[in-house]
């Protein structure tokens, strides 16, 4: 399988650069909303949001996760 050369990018490497982007921009939209859900008062739902976040987390986790040997 040949790679990319310098100054030069095959698919696969692009591949690889676009979910790193996207890994990226998820993280900082995970940091974003925690902090907003952190500032926000949902009354009695505080605990269930939270917990769903926690959840969300977790997911966007095993997702991303390569588990493949």
């Amino acid at each position: 399988m040949e790679t990319s050369g310098r100054f030069s990018l095959d698919k696969e490497n692009l591949k690889k650069v676009g979910i790193g982007s996207l890994v990226a921009m998820g993280g900082a939209l995970l940091t974003y909303l925690s902090s907003v859900v952190a500032q926000s008062d949902f009354g009695l739902w505080s605990p269930v949001i939270v917990a769903g976040c926690s959840i969300l987390v977790n997911i966007v986790r095993k997702f991303l996760t390569d588990y493949s040997k």
